[in-house]
């Protein structure tokens, strides 16, 4: 296995990138970055704090999925407001683990300047995995993994028997010395752009592998932590593991080639800022939905709504087609079908829902938003 991976090439980490090739890249996300954070600043307090909340719940729930764990946004959503003590309205309660990744979370974005330390990763992996397993199996919270040479930690795919190794990760024994030159690099200064240095960090700590499992997902949160410093605001107005997600096959054909290349890491960098850009246009998509629902609320008649219809208005403003019938809404609001109607009937009255032009049982109503 000599030489097969970067963690045993000779000047390992000493990381290399063709700036020429990469600042235009750069270039590009930092001017998009200011134009988004620019244009959010002319905004009021409530519609930012709505954007982040958003943006929060999409990458907290998008990084678990990368993984193929699927996270309630609801929970999601509620376990944020809370924790951030935001007066939000309709709040779940929230699984111990939906709490823990939200901790995790809240504690890079929201400490975005504090230094990363041994004892926060810990920390974070134990909030990650509050009972100490990963699914069926026991895991090792509160140290680095502790595998032994025979049974290397390894990221595999395929049936038992014909799997394939995509990355075996150095040694357990390594780890502290590894941990220790990662830590001093992020927390020194070396004038690096946070944006880049994002994109290494990602790449480095996922390369050591320093846990059992988890630790696609701190790196993420690592780099989310980059990304805050960058904005120089912890309030979140795009989602990059969202992103990451669209793309995940791509995410981990990159991965896959750079840990097996050399120390010249420009492909990814290249990568992770051309996805990042395309996150931060995809952001445009979730400020369109907040602008639509706030023009939307803020009409004096919707003060009037009982929680059901509040509920569901809600739905269809989230929704694709904004389309919704009486048995829908009675399954969702879990009432009866003729209160279902009559919630209806009196939406209609008010000038908010208005009935499409097919009737009897395909009937379906369409939000009557306001003009502009």
């Amino acid at each position: 296995m000599s030489n097969r991976y970067i963690h045993q090439l000779r000047n390992w980490p000493v990381f290399r990138w063709d700036l020429e090739q990469i600042m235009p890249l750069l270039t590009t996300v930092r001017h998009r970055q200011g134009r988004l954070l620019g244009a959010l600043e002319s905004l009021g307090f409530h519609l930012q704090t709505e954007t982040s909340l958003q943006n929060l719940t999409l990458e907290i729930v998008s990084s678990s999925e990368i993984e193929g764990e699927f996270l309630s946004k609801e929970q999601v959503r509620s376990s944020i407001s809370r924790k951030l003590g935001l007066d939000i309205a309709g709040l779940v309660p929230s699984d111990r683990n939906v709490d823990g990744i939200v901790e995790m979370m809240l504690d890079a974005t929201q400490g975005f300047e504090k230094p990363l330390t041994r004892s926060r990763l810990l920390g974070w992996h134990a909030s990650l995995f509050p009972t100490g397993y990963s699914g069926m199996y026991k895991i090792t919270t509160g140290n680095w993994r502790n595998n032994a040479k025979d049974d290397p930690m390894q990221v595999v795919s395929g049936p038992m028997g014909r799997k394939t190794v995509h990355f075996q990760a150095p040694d357990s024994d390594r780890l502290e010395s590894e941990m220790e030159k990662f830590l001093h690099w992020f927390n020194a200064d070396q004038q690096l752009d946070p944006v880049l240095k994002a994109a290494i960090a990602h790449l480095w700590f996922v390369t050591i592998h320093p846990f059992d499992d988890g630790n696609g997902r701190i790196a993420r949160t690592i780099a989310d932590m980059l990304l805050t410093r960058s904005d120089g605001t912890a309030l979140r107005f795009y989602s990059m593991s969202n992103q990451i997600k669209l793309e995940r096959k791509d995410y981990y054909s990159i991965l896959e080639s750079t840990q097996k290349d050399e120390l010249d890491i420009t492909e990814w960098i290249s990568w992770f800022l051309q996805c990042l850009n395309r996150s931060i246009i995809a952001s445009g998509n979730t400020l369109a939905i907040i602008f639509r629902k706030t023009r939307f609320w803020d009409q004096p008649v919707t003060n009037s709504l009982n929680e059901r219809q509040r509920l569901l208005l809600n739905e269809m403003l989230d929704g694709s087609d904004g389309k919704l019938n009486s048995s829908k809404w009675a399954k969702i609001a879990k009432c009866s079908q003729d209160t279902a109607i009559r919630d209806i009937q009196d939406l209609i009255s008010k000038g908010i829902l208005e009935k499409e032009a097919a009737g009897g049982r395909s009937t379906s109503y369409v939000l009557k938003m306001p003009e502009s």
